[in-house]
């Protein structure tokens, strides 16, 4: 099973630190599906969309190429995880009303992808896709933040973060594409919990795996004159969807 794995060094920070989906997000993209038998969560991680939306469905797959992620993941009602990967969905034709990607998209393969959705999705059945861009907190934290995300770990993202960075705008989506009102998301975090959730950046990770030493220390001496540790200080996360009906 092949698939662009840069999370399952660290699935257990990746458990804990990554935030969920708002629910305004995820009951706008369930009330867009035909039907609410089957959603599919394809790179589920550690399920959080997943277990979002089996409020809404009656049974949701949540897939992920990654064992690691799997073992890491939300056990909940409803929800089943299977290791399979985004180009290659375990389920028959026509059987499944939403195939949903929650900040994943960007990693896949696009035309396989597509195709396996056109070929499982039930008529008018939907696909949507959707990510979080850097958090904004206040403009001595942020201009720290922007800094390490680009002059520090910049050099190590994955070429596959620009559709990120782009705000999916320019991520390959041959659907009828669906208007939908502004999402975001919204954090109240410490300083730990903040550089607990950098942890689980692929940037870092290669950055560390690359040069052998955490650049995360660095980092929070930077932050602590602008963040007393201990504080809580509301996160915003500008999220940017694309939702298409086959």
């Amino acid at each position: 099973m092949s698939f662009k794995d840069h999370f399952s060094q660290q699935s257990r920070a990746y458990s804990r630190y990554r935030p969920g989906y708002p629910p305004e997000l995820i009951a706008w993209v369930a009330a867009q599906a035909p039907g609410r038998r089957l959603a599919v969560d394809c790179a589920t991680g550690n399920g959080q969309a997943a277990v979002a939306l089996a409020d809404h469905f009656e049974s949701v797959l949540a897939l992920d190429g990654s064992l690691s992620q799997l073992r890491n993941a939300v056990v909940a009602p409803g929800v089943t995880y299977v290791a399979a990967t985004a180009e290659r969905l375990p389920l028959p034709g026509r059987s499944v009303s939403l195939v949903a990607a929650a900040q994943a998209a960007h990693w896949f393969d696009f035309e396989r992808f597509h195709a396996e959705c056109r070929r499982v999705l039930v008529p008018g059945g939907i696909v949507a896709a959707w990510t979080y861009e850097e958090f904004r907190i206040a403009a001595a934290v942020d201009a720290v933040i922007d800094h390490f995300y680009c002059g520090v770990v910049g050099n190590y993202w994955p070429p596959e973060r620009r559709y990120v960075d782009e705000g999916y705008r320019t991520l390959p989506f041959p659907w009828t594409e669906v208007p939908h009102p502004p999402f975001s998301l919204e954090t109240c975090w410490d300083l730990d919990q903040v550089l607990g959730y950098l942890a689980t950046w692929s940037s870092v990770q290669r950055y560390k795996n690359s040069l052998g030493r955490d650049p995360l220390p660095d980092l929070r001496a930077g932050l602590i004159g602008t963040w007393p540790r201990g504080e809580p200080r509301m996160l915003r996360w500008p999220i940017h969807l694309r939702l298409g009906r086959g």
